[in-house]
């Protein structure tokens, strides 16, 4: 069995093998919004980052949890009750806004999706909770529940439609929404839905009505999807996603400034986030052929009689590991194998260093920059003794054995 000995850095310490920047770093962009986040999607690399973890109301944002979990439970052809209690909700909300609804009447869970996501319904997340949780506090449960199984660490929802006037733990982050993202993109109806410039919707009883996405980047410089959120308290929010040069990058800017009526400063801070993700560039964290770090083997200079030595051995990585330079550092690992000295060999692995950052992390193969030659010359004083030792012991044998049998030969001689 291996034992696995680590070596944990969760900070630059080793300064000696970290060089300077490999590229001019790109200006970071200037945002108004308090808390932004830029993430690979296939990768789960960090881009950009300012205050992702800081905790903030995600007004209707939460709406993309309450459209995941009705993905989860229903298919689109059922049907959803509109209950009464949901003729109470704030703008905007369907029945309010757009066209009168009676309690009892009963709408698509396609409809009911469309209008979520589009229209940002605050009465259709409300429908969407007692249909799928029985009750509103429920549901609510199992949102949790769901933000929990994502790993959303730093969330708590209070509401299914991201309306916080009464409550002060509506809470979320930059970060954890870009993991809710994620799932929604995971999700075929969801990742269909958010992508709609329009959609033609009615309850059962209702007339058709046609709805727009409130998202105005949507199709606009690779912007393939998003959602929008506004109350007092969480300012201007807005989350998207970009497909560029064959890449998938969620971007999320919390509490922006709200311009009414032009209402474009969080729009114009998802722009300049966009587009100074695609042309960051990556910068050094440890180069290929230095030495990284040291491990101490404990060997026999002559296998299995001593004398016992020492030798610290330096390991390295074959390929430069770069990264985006953001707050968020990266924690190195040192993994390495239970080695012995005679056997290390330059061209064969020892163990890995993984680099992580969040929930990206890569791995690469470790190297010994000495190998079992180099161990026979730092002792070659040994052997070089030990040689004339043994030639010594071989001649003094040889004179034993002479002199023994000249002894036997003159007493023989004199019997």
């Amino acid at each position: 069995m291996k034992k696995i000995t680590k070596f944990i850095a969760s900070t630059l310490i080793f300064t000696s093998v970290f060089s300077t920047v490999v590229f001019a770093k790109a200006p970071e962009p200037e945002l108004i919004g308090t808390s932004a986040l830029a993430v690979d999607l296939e990768t789960n690399e960090i881009i950009y980052a300012k205050n992702i973890d800081k905790k903030m109301y995600p007004a209707s944002i939460t709406k993309l949890m309450t459209a995941l979990l009705l993905a989860e439970n229903k298919s689109p052809g059922d049907l959803l009750n509109y209950p009464e209690a949901a003729k109470n909700e704030a703008p905007y909300s369907y029945g309010l806004n757009v066209h009168p609804v009676n309690a009892g009447d009963t709408f698509t869970a396609s409809n009911a999706m469309d209008i979520l996501l589009l229209y940002s319904g605050n009465d259709i997340a409300y429908m969407i909770a007692e249909n799928v949780g029985g009750s509103v506090n429920n549901f609510v449960k199992m949102m949790n529940e769901k933000a929990k199984e994502l790993k959303m660490t730093n969330t708590h929802f209070v509401t299914p439609n991201g309306l916080d006037d009464n409550t002060p733990d509506h809470l979320t982050t930059a970060y954890d929404l870009s993991i809710l993202l994620k799932a929604i993109m995971s999700n075929d109806w969801t990742k269909s839905v958010i992508n709609k410039k329009e959609a033609s919707v009615q309850s059962t009883k209702g007339p058709v009505a046609k709805i727009e996405n409130r998202n105005k980047l949507l199709g606009i410089n690779g912007n393939i999807g998003g959602k929008t959120g506004y109350t007092d308290k969480s300012g201007r929010c807005l989350v998207s996603v970009y497909e560029r040069e064959n890449r998938k990058i969620a971007t999320v800017v919390l509490n922006s400034e709200y311009d009414y009526p032009k209402d474009t400063k969080v729009f114009e801070d998802m722009e300049k986030l966009a587009d100074y993700s695609y042309s960051a560039e990556k910068e050094l964290l440890l180069q290929k052929d230095s030495d990284l770090n040291t491990i101490t083997l404990k060997y026999n200079a002559i296998p299995l009689i001593g004398p016992e030595r020492a030798i610290r051995v330096p390991v390295t990585i074959h390929e430069d590991i770069t990264y985006y330079d953001t707050e968020v550092k990266p924690e190195i690992n040192y993994n390495v194998n239970n080695l012995s000295a005679w056997k290390l060999n330059k061209d064969k692995s020892v163990g890995q260093v993984s680099v992580k950052i969040k929930n990206s992390e890569s791995k690469y193969d470790l190297y010994p920059t000495i190998s079992k030659l180099d161990i026979i010359k730092e002792n070659i004083l040994i052997y070089s003794i030990m040689l004339i030792v043994i030639i010594s012991l071989i001649v003094l044998t040889i004179y034993l054995i002479n002199k023994k049998k000249r002894s036997k030969r003159r007493y023989t001689r004199y019997y």
